[in-house]
């Protein structure tokens, strides 16, 4: 019998994108996308850490995007936070198809379809081993899913935050466009800031900071990456405070 990888995690908060659940597509969920990430959240589930989560909303509807085509910002904002619980209740039923009890946790409240958020109810499951699904942002406009994560993570007394991207760190420009680009091993969150790396929205860097969170850079694309950077393997930025 081969052992599960040791870490010395206990508790994280995943945060991942809306994008990434679309696959190739161009829109919405992807069904295989789906699974596979709930694997990899499974994999790591069974090493025994507690796992947050928060999904971004942007496979179905961005709230920048509908403001800057002339809706009310309010209202575009809502209407984003509205996707972030779909996008919570697809991952749900993928976890929950594993074996994973997971539970979807909103900051708007809508009982019939998942929990309202209670601090200390959700720090509860945590302990029981369930999978935490944070959705609906902070439940106020003019503010990102990369602020809900900065916030819950911090009330959950998360141990670090692991940002799935598409490439494998931050870079000091796009890698995808510039092939000199350079990436960081390490980088302190005044850094970030100073340089205007597009990691996440300067609040939620500000949040991470001041409550002295790292942020954990990866790579989702790369199969096993989670577990495997949670095992202190595989490439990956750290931000620290």
């Amino acid at each position: 019998m081969s052992q599960e990888p040791k870490t010395t995690f206990k508790r994280v908060m995943l945060k991942i994108s809306g994008e990434a659940l679309m696959g190739d597509q161009g829109f919405g969920l992807h069904p295989p996308t789906v699974q596979r990430i709930a694997e990899e959240v499974k994999s790591v589930h069974d090493m025994g850490v507690e796992i947050c989560m928060v999904i971004g909303g942007g496979n179905i509807f961005r709230g920048l995007q509908g403001s800057a085509q002339g809706m009310e910002r309010t209202t575009a904002d809502y209407m984003g936070m509205l996707a972030t619980v779909m996008n919570a209740l697809g991952m749900q039923a993928a976890l929950e198809g594993l074996g994973v009890y997971t539970r979807v946790i909103s900051a708007i409240p809508m009982d019939q379809v998942c929990e309202p958020y209670i601090r200390r109810r959700a720090v509860r499951h945590l302990e029981k081993k369930r999978v935490c699904i944070f959705a609906a942002g902070t439940g106020n406009p003019y503010f990102t899913t990369d602020t809900a994560s900065a916030l819950r993570a911090s009330e959950m007394a998360c141990e670090a935050i692991f940002m799935g991207k598409q490439v494998d760190g931050i870079y000091d420009s796009d890698p995808k466009t510039n092939p000199e680009a350079k990436r960081f091993d390490r980088i302190s969150y005044d850094e970030v800031l100073r340089q205007n790396l597009k990691v996440m929205d300067a609040s939620a860097i500000a949040l991470c900071r001041d409550n002295k969170m790292p942020l954990i850079v990866f790579s989702l694309d790369e199969p096993g990456g989670f577990k495997g950077i949670l095992a202190g393997e595989g490439t990956y930025t750290t931000v620290h405070a």
